[in-house]
């Protein structure tokens, strides 16, 4: 792991009466994957959109790859690359010649920009379809050509947006390996996301963030040992055993023991794992308490943004409201 290689301090960020960032601090080391984590409103596309030079905070700075964004965002764009919420391709050119454009537009030359677009298109896995207009170009399929796009200049620095926001489950697990290999290349991502188990598969480091400020920070099992360890969940097919539940966990529990009546199951907190759940086992079988479900669990990314914020991390159907900005605010 290598130097910070973005660093921002103090951001603050006002839309009218609106503060979409209230004083935000990062640190990205170079190599590694930053999450940040949050709801729509939460403000992680407002950060972005400052360390990728198109607004200017009102308070605070930022250096990306040694550069200063607001004083020097001509050389912060050379060296870093942006997908955003939505895919930023022309429909009516082919992929080839997207990749192509902005190959030109980044001066790479004829030859080079048609030769890096030929070697995205299939790294992205795009080459049946790299000669087809993108209007026939399916949703998943649309942002793989934009990320193509956010690549093309061999960025040192990636910006994702929320990059598997709509997509289905296979694409995006298919985003996710093409992003863990850009980092074995060398390549440092800031992603932003809602998608919890997206920041535990794929960040080092995690950023929470909610109301326009960071209120938790750490590795994806730092942020999870916060909040308790591992609780064994039974599930009882007639609450008759009730009683009997209770004192088989009652043996091992750390803490108090929650009952749902309405799915008849049984929580209680933990030490030890799986000797502890077979205890659990025995002491139930012995006392003749029929289970239809038993487990181990440890907390998830679910439970620490529940424990941190008061409220679950959903995903609403109108996606990517975060960060909406005026026009005229955008450099």
């Amino acid at each position: 792991m290598g130097s910070d290689i973005i660093r921002a301090t103090g951001l603050v960020k006002h839309y009218g009466q609106v503060k979409a960032l209230d004083g935000l601090d990062l640190n990205v080391a170079e190599g590694t994957v930053l999450g940040l984590l949050g709801p729509n409103g939460a403000g992680k596309t407002t950060a972005v959109r400052i360390l990728t030079t198109l607004l200017v905070p009102d308070a605070g700075s930022a250096l990306v790859a040694g550069i200063d964004v607001i004083a020097r965002p001509e050389e912060v764009r050379r060296v870093i690359g942006l997908s955003g919420q939505y895919a930023a391709v022309d429909e009516h050119l082919t992929g080839f010649e997207n990749l192509d454009m902005i190959g030109r537009l980044y001066r790479l030359g004829k030859t080079r920009s048609r030769s890096r677009a030929r070697e995205l298109l299939t790294i992205l896995d795009l080459d049946d379809a790299a000669d087809r207009p993108v209007k026939t170009y399916s949703g998943g399929m649309r942002r793989r050509l934009d990320l193509a796009g956010a690549l093309v200049a061999d960025p040192a620095v990636l910006f994702l947006d929320e990059p598997t926001t709509g997509l289905d489950p296979r694409s995006r697990v298919g985003m996710w390996d093409v992003i863990r290999g850009l980092v074995r290349k060398g390549t440092t991502v800031l992603l932003t996301t809602q998608y919890l188990e997206e920041a535990d598969r794929l960040c080092d480091q995690i950023v929470v963030i909610d109301h326009g400020l960071a209120i938790a920070r750490g590795t994806a099992d730092s942020l999870k040992s916060q909040i308790g360890g591992e609780r064994v969940e039974v599930v009882l097919e007639s609450m008759a055993d009730l009683a009997g539940a209770q004192a088989a966990l009652a043996q091992v529990a750390t803490g108090e023991i929650s009952i749902d009546a309405q799915t008849r199951t049984l929580r209680a907190p933990v030490e030890g794992g799986a000797g502890t759940l077979r205890d659990v086992l025995r002491t139930l079988d012995a006392g003749n308490v029929t289970v239809l479900d038993v487990g181990l669990h440890r907390p998830t990314l679910d439970d620490v943004f529940l424990a941190l914020t008061g409220h679950v991390a959903a995903v609403p159907a109108g996606e990517g409201a975060d960060g909406d900005v005026p026009e005229e605010v955008v450099r």
